[in-house]
């Protein structure tokens, strides 16, 4: 099993290396252009942003799960926090809401992404979009800043999850809320169909049950968890058929085992 900290060097390579690839090359890679998949080519995890407000093709990467700034509620003027920004795909999006006199903060561990997110919100002349390096384990925001925090498909590659959450909550103002989209898992998954799932939907080994993903949420000491959106990743066929017994087969079809995009909703408390 990989350290928490060779976690993250896996993961910020092969995001670095997505980050100077097109939208194209990711897409026909399934989970980006260094997850090495075979000869089945196709993304199973990205919905369709061109239609929401605000959409910039340059800063989509085709990296998420959901569409979590369509459901987190941000209004005008709002201070809006995304998590894992890469490119600037849902920190463009949020600014289309939120306008001239909201704040919209990106943070990403990736060099290479800040610097493309960066020279995207140049390119626009966006003065209230700006994007800071640094891990979501030890977010760089002051507590209570937050109106609204999103992220897309980046809580399940971050090794301690609790942690994360608790630096959410910390950055967030009382009263405020998150939208979440994210991978989780239904049942157990044999380890094999694990390994190569994560080829085909979004590198999920790191992904946890829906129950303890929710859990954690809570832990942290969210309020008012509920899910807003969730959608099945199919797996293609052969691959199920190449990992899985007749038994598991059937399990998966019966949906007692499965792959899931939810998108979440969790609000703190007003003091």
């Amino acid at each position: 099993m990989k350290s928490e900290q060779e976690i993250k060097e896996m993961v910020k390579e092969k995001y670095g290396a997505i980050a100077n690839s097109t939208k194209a090359q990711n897409q026909s890679s399934c989970c980006g252009s260094t997850c090495g998949c075979s000869d089945v080519e196709f993304s199973v995890m990205a919905e369709d942003y061109a239609r929401l407000p605000g959409y910039v093709p340059e800063a989509d990467l085709s990296l998420g799960c959901g569409l979590p700034t369509e459901f987190a509620l941000i209004k005008p003027g709002d201070t809006v926090v995304d998590l894992g920004a890469g490119a600037g795909n849902d920190c463009f999006v949020a600014r289309s809401i939120a306008g001239e006199r909201g704040q919209i903060i990106g943070i990403d561990m990736t060099d290479a992404m800040i610097v493309k997110a960066r020279a995207n919100a140049a390119r626009l002349g966006y003065r209230n979009v700006e994007f800071r390096l640094g891990e979501i384990e030890a977010i760089p925001v002051a507590d209570d800043t937050a109106d609204v925090v999103v992220s897309n498909c980046v809580m399940n590659l971050v090794p301690d999850k609790k942690k994360a959450f608790a630096e959410t909550y910390r950055i967030m103002k009382p009263g405020g809320h998150f939208s979440i989209s994210d991978i989780v898992l239904q049942g157990e998954l044999p380890d094999d169909l694990r390994d190569e799932a994560a080829l085909y939907a979004g590198c999920i080994s790191g992904a946890l049950k829906r129950e303890d993903y929710l859990g954690a949420i809570m832990e942290a000491g969210f309020e008012d968890v509920r899910i807003q959106k969730e959608r099945e990743i199919e797996v293609p066929a052969e691959i199920l058929e190449r990992h899985l017994t007749k038994e598991q087969l059937k399990d998966l079809r019966a949906k007692k085992v499965g792959i899931f995009s939810i998108t979440v909703y969790a609000g703190k408390a007003r003091r």
